[in-house]
């Protein structure tokens, strides 16, 4: 049995071959929650550290479809993982409660499957008020 209170990658079919290119599929029996939005970051320079942040409910999947994304994860019991996003048939799973920060290359173009739509109010985008949760 899976467990849903940390990140782990999960690996995707990857379906086809060199002479016609793959296709990677995501569908509810292979992914740890219904997906209820999508969203897709590019462009972000390289200088640039995304994330900041944690969730009370959001569980997401971010998957690097190009270039590479960097993530480090932190868990309120202080347990801290860094994971490198590279190939597209290959998703990180993120849990709620879990902080993260991304550095991406110019080129990385991520695709997030998110549990829940946005709602301002499941952030936490202060530190410290994340550290209180856990320790």
């Amino acid at each position: 049995m899976k467990d849903y209170t940390k990140p782990f990658l999960i690996e995707f079919p990857k379906i086809g071959g060199s002479a016609l290119g793959y296709i990677s599929v995501a569908e509810n029996e292979n992914l740890p929650f219904v997906p209820k939005r999508l969203y897709w970051t590019y462009f972000t320079p390289e200088e640039v550290e995304r994330g900041g942040h944690s969730h009370y409910d959001l569980q997401q999947i971010l998957i690097a479809v190009a270039g590479r994304i960097q993530v480090t994860t932190e868990l309120v019991n202080g347990d801290k993982e860094t994971f490198l996003l590279d190939k597209p048939n290959v998703g990180l799973y993120i849990p709620k409660m879990c902080w993260r920060d991304m550095k991406y290359t110019h080129n990385a173009v991520q695709i997030c499957i998110a549990s829940i739509e946005y709602d301002e109010k499941d952030y936490i985008r202060d530190y410290s008020e994340f550290l209180k949760h856990g320790r």
